[in-house]
């Protein structure tokens, strides 16, 4: 396994300001392996893994069983038992509380209301997705976008076994988790639906469009997206508005948030099939926007586009100083119009343009060219004022 030593530091300092971190990601992005580390550091730390009927039962009786603990108690997978939550709030309240809790679970709708509802105030939440270019190294960029993210995809031995683990990987997640967290969804719906977002991954959500593919209304078809969004598959990434004379785009933008399950969703097994595939430039923008968002821990983030064609394909403002991000798959990628009108309309510090080459050079004034494989160095430089053209 891969160091990750950003999350663990976020734990940390989580802890220092509340008794208990919720631990949220997808399936099999590493939680239990995060949290099983950091209970291993810990003497006298109590592990509950209720995908394990023995520790369910344990918790048949919560406070019971949690009350006598003491140190670092980790439930992995809370959403198994909801219940636990109103438990854990009266616990949590406790003055001097001789516990600290770790709970992880995979976003499901029942842990997001558990939280929300009963520990509020008591427990930070980390958010945890796939690995990011700061994780693997930068030279193993090519490597990270083919196959996604998740661990055993990353880490397979070769192609055809990363393949094989994410094919498997949406069939298990559509047939036994989405049924886990009380979704009576059809799983060929969900895959159908899936895979439609597949192809429109990178463009403005249409749900009237959904709908008619589907033979549903518009609310199911959203609800069919909350579904996939709220279990981290898929990334709804909201427009910018801003106070201009032009008629600006207010439906968000949809992507498949993991590369490596987007390219299995096309049936792409090897580099050779995504370079010769007509999606390859709205996954190279996917993949950009994962790494950005992933290095910033943010969720403060927007797309912008107007009615006349302008658009901008990332906006954030990092110390009030807002930038741009545009992902070009091109050996030499230039300046647009689009990318002038969108520096001048929202009044961007700077504009830059993510492209797969070597070299950072520089466009325009404002305007510059940026290695994938550098993003980590940028974020730090934008975070601490530091960077420059």
């Amino acid at each position: 396994m891969l160091e990750r030593t950003e999350i663990l530091a976020a734990i940390e300092a989580a802890f220092a300001v509340h008794p208990a971190v919720t631990l949220c990601g997808p399936r099999q992005c590493g939680k239990t392996t995060l949290a099983r580390h950091l209970a291993g550091k810990e003497q006298g730390s109590t592990f509950f893994d209720l995908e394990k009927a023995t520790d369910r039962q344990k918790l048949a009786e919560p406070e019971q069983t949690l009350e006598p603990l003491r140190g670092l108690v980790v439930i992995d997978e809370i959403q198994r038992q909801p219940g636990l939550f109103e438990t854990l709030r009266v616990m949590l309240d406790r003055p001097g509380s001789p516990a600290r809790f770790i709970l992880t679970g995979s976003a499901s709708p029942e842990l997001i209301h558990g939280v929300s509802e009963s520990l509020a105030g008591r427990s930070a939440t980390v958010d945890l997705g796939g690995f990011t270019l700061r994780e693997t190294g930068s030279k193993a960029w090519p490597v990270l976008w083919q196959r996604g993210g998740f661990p055993r995809s990353f880490l397979a031995p070769d192609e055809a076994g990363s393949f094989l683990w994410r094919d498997e990987f949406v069939r298990t997640f559509l047939e036994r988790d989405i049924p886990q967290f009380g979704i009576n969804v059809p799983a060929e719906t969900l895959r159908r639906f899936w895979t439609m977002i597949a192809h429109y991954h990178g463009q403005v959500w249409n749900g009237a469009e959904f709908a008619r593919a589907l033979g549903t209304s518009e609310p199911t078809a959203r609800r069919h997206l909350d579904i996939l969004a709220g279990a981290y598959m898929v990334r709804v990434l909201p427009p910018w508005f801003e106070n201009i004379k032009k008629r600006q785009l207010k439906s968000p933008k949809i992507y498949v948030r993991d590369s490596g399950l987007l390219h299995s969703l096309f049936g792409l097994r090897d580099r050779d099939a995504l370079l010769g595939h007509p999606k390859l430039g709205a996954s190279w923008e996917g993949f950009g926007v994962e790494q950005i968002l992933g290095v910033l821990r943010t969720r403060d983030a927007y797309f912008w586009a107007t009615q006349g064609g302008a658009e901008l394909d990332l906006f954030v403002t990092l110390n009030g100083r807002r930038q741009g991000f545009e992902f070009k798959h091109a050996d030499a990628p230039g300046t647009t119009k689009s990318m002038r009108v969108a520096l001048e309309d929202l009044g961007l510090e700077h504009l830059w343009v993510i492209y797969p080459g070597a070299e950072r050079y520089v466009l325009d004034k404002k305007i510059t060219a940026v290695p994938l494989r550098e993003i980590p160095l940028l974020i730090d430089e934008l975070e601490t004022g530091a960077s420059h053209a």
